[in-house]
């Protein structure tokens, strides 16, 4: 069986690149193999075969790039003006937008997203965040401070400062690899920070070639390090480096929990997490359904449900639950699967075999607690060789795993309500509050729901809207800290109160 790349859609290019390998790890400016040598295989969801071979990086490895990081801190990249630095990201964004097609084939073909989706929104969402963050770079100011009440004897000047952190360990996951990559990456560098990054080793190729550009726009070797490997041992030892003064890592509850201990176990390194959601999507008696329907189908079935914020727990007034149910049915029955390289393939495979079993171990649980299948429920051979699953509906009860755990696919749980306490009640009843969407027309209502939800950001008629400007994080175990936004800058920038004495 071949992989994807062998389709006729895809460019030139993205066949050499793919090709053109093992795929090296980026330190230092340099393209160098690991250390031990080894390599792993980088797999094609849509057709289980291998895609790319790339080099895998391990301990040796993150200390070769932490010290070229810490080097490029020290030198070159402090040398630099803040107006050069937004210069820098601004001209990366530019190449970035120039071979768009490019990311988004490569997006596509590592994690088995509809091409469609990666040109609509992964891509340029990632370039929108490295102009948006270029703009920052010299607009990241302290302020002059006038004592409340005299201190000390005698007359002083006391201002703020607000200085880089140094080295940031950036750890992204294999749902939107370059995305996501983008939130980090680019208010770290605009505030004067030097990084390294691991990539998910399920998705290391669009990393890699943004290392590339860097190298074309003309970033300051050391400044940017990109490191495929796996969460152990490659993640691990970024999270304990004493070499590294902050990771921004986005993932499991269970990993972020464990990058936690390691940064206070090390050097209490600053640390800032986008963990697990169990997103509640509300639809209040007089929304317009047909809006609705459009917007629940968005907050689960995008991505293949692979979205940390994915509407899984659907809410329906009791009135309307059979008649929107059945709407949603019909919806989900006509989604087409398939090779996400495909422009015609609407919902592409899961990340891996893994994960793909995982959800449905998740709908088989379900079914033996008492949930009833309303549609899908099952692998999707039809679809091809990958790791393909039916778009799911369940309608089950809030107890239910289905109900209370992540299940990281296309497995949307529906549960009537009567009240409008009541729904608000369930909505919170979870450990997770990343997100929530509302759907109603009355404003009154909308409002009131989206103060009493418990999570960092509430949609009201609409799900998955992000811009650059809005700062991303949740509540409770989703996670700590915020990302984009000038709330990202507060994470990767030091506060230093100084006093001058003027007497």
């Amino acid at each position: 069986m071949a992989t994807s790349v062998e389709n006729e859609q895809v460019m030139p290019a993205v066949r050499d690149f793919i090709r053109n390998g093992p795929k090296r790890l980026f330190i230092g400016g340099k393209w160098v193999e690991s250390q031990e040598g080894k390599t792993f295989d980088d797999i094609d969801p849509a057709t289980g075969e291998g895609l790319a071979q790339v080099y895998e990086a391990k301990e040796a490895d993150v200390d070769r790039a932490v010290a070229a990081a810490r080097r490029a801190f020290e030198g070159t990249w402090s040398s630099l003006t803040s107006g050069e630095r937004g210069k820098l990201l601004w001209k990366l964004a530019d190449l970035m937008e120039a071979h768009q097609l490019e990311l988004a084939q490569l997006e596509s073909l590592d994690t088995g997203k509809p091409i469609n989706e990666a040109m609509i929104g992964d891509i340029p969402q990632a370039i929108n965040h490295f102009r948006y963050f270029a703009g920052w770079a010299g607009k990241v100011t302290g302020e002059t401070l006038t004592p409340y009440g005299p201190s000390l004897p005698g007359e002083y000047l006391a201002f703020t400062r607000r200085e880089p952190l140094g080295v940031v360990g950036a750890i992204v996951p294999w749902n939107f690899p370059l995305m996501i990559t983008s939130w980090k990456v680019a208010p770290a560098l605009a505030c004067g920070n030097t990084v390294v990054l691991k990539p998910s080793e399920m998705t290391p190729l669009t990393a890699l070639r943004l290392a590339e550009l860097t190298q074309e726009a003309g970033f300051p070797p050391g400044v940017f390090n990109v490191l495929p490997g796996f969460g152990q041992p490659a993640g691990a030892a970024l999270a304990d480096h004493m070499g590294v003064d902050k990771i921004s890592f986005t993932g499991s509850v269970v990993v972020g929990r464990s990058v936690m201990q390691a940064a206070a176990q090390s050097n209490f390194k600053r640390v800032t997490l986008e963990l697990g959601g169990k997103s509640p999507n509300i639809v209040f008696p007089d929304a317009d359904l047909d809006a609705a329907i459009s917007g629940v189908m968005m907050g689960i079935f995008f991505n293949q449900g692979e979205v940390c914020c994915a509407g899984s727990r659907l809410f329906l007034p009791k009135s309307q639950f059979e008649s929107m149910l059945q709407g949603l049915a019909d919806r989900a029955k006509q989604i087409r699967q398939g090779p996400g390289i495909s422009p015609m393939t609407t919902m592409g495979p899961l990340i891996s075999e893994k994960q793909m079993n995982r959800v449905l171990q998740y709908i088989e649980t379900g079914k033996q607690e008492g949930a009833q299948v309303v549609c899908g429920g099952d692998r999707n051979e039809a679809a091809g060789p990958g790791y393909f699953v039916q778009p799911t509906i369940l309608l089950g009860e809030d107890r239910m795993t289905v109900s209370q755990e992540e299940i990281f696919g296309p497995v949307l749980v529906a549960l009537p309500y009567e009240t409008f306490d009541e729904v608000i009640q369930r909505a919170n009843d979870t450990p997770y509050g990343l997100a929530a969407g509302i759907w109603s027309r009355d404003i009154k209502t909308a409002l009131k729901a989206a103060h009493r939800i418990k999570a960092g950001t509430v949609w009201v008629n609409g799900y998955n809207v992000l811009d650059a400007s809005s700062p991303w994080g949740g509540f409770k175990q989703t996670g700590v800290g915020r990302e984009m936004g000038s709330y990202a800058l507060e994470h990767y920038t030091e506060v230093k109160s100084v006093w001058v004495n003027l007497t």
